[in-house]
């Protein structure tokens, strides 16, 4: 099990990117959560086998079809357990 953090910057936030991370992060069986952070990057936070991160990681490169994502900051992280994967509230 790995888990990740991601932070995402660019054209991210309005364009249903937190929906369809969910969808995506759904299809892949991780578990975890999304959310929007204030100075208009997204976050997120995923647990799984290390080819559904990759697989995650390159979606998330580019998005769903009104993002623009200039750049993807990773991050190692600590096991915490979800049972599914959510949309949080924006922090």
């Amino acid at each position: 099990m790995v888990c990740q953090r991601y932070f995402i910057s660019g054209r991210v936030q309005g364009v249903c990117y937190r929906v369809a991370t969910q969808e995506r992060a759904q299809q892949l069986a991780l578990t975890g959560w999304v959310r929007n952070l204030r100075d208009g990057r997204v976050e997120v936070y995923a647990c799984g086998s290390a080819d559904q991160q990759l697989t995650l990681k390159n979606w998330l490169e580019i998005g769903p079809t009104q993002a623009k994502v200039s750049t993807i900051e990773v991050q190692d992280a600590t096991f915490e357990y979800f049972s599914r994967f959510d949309i949080r509230p924006t922090m």
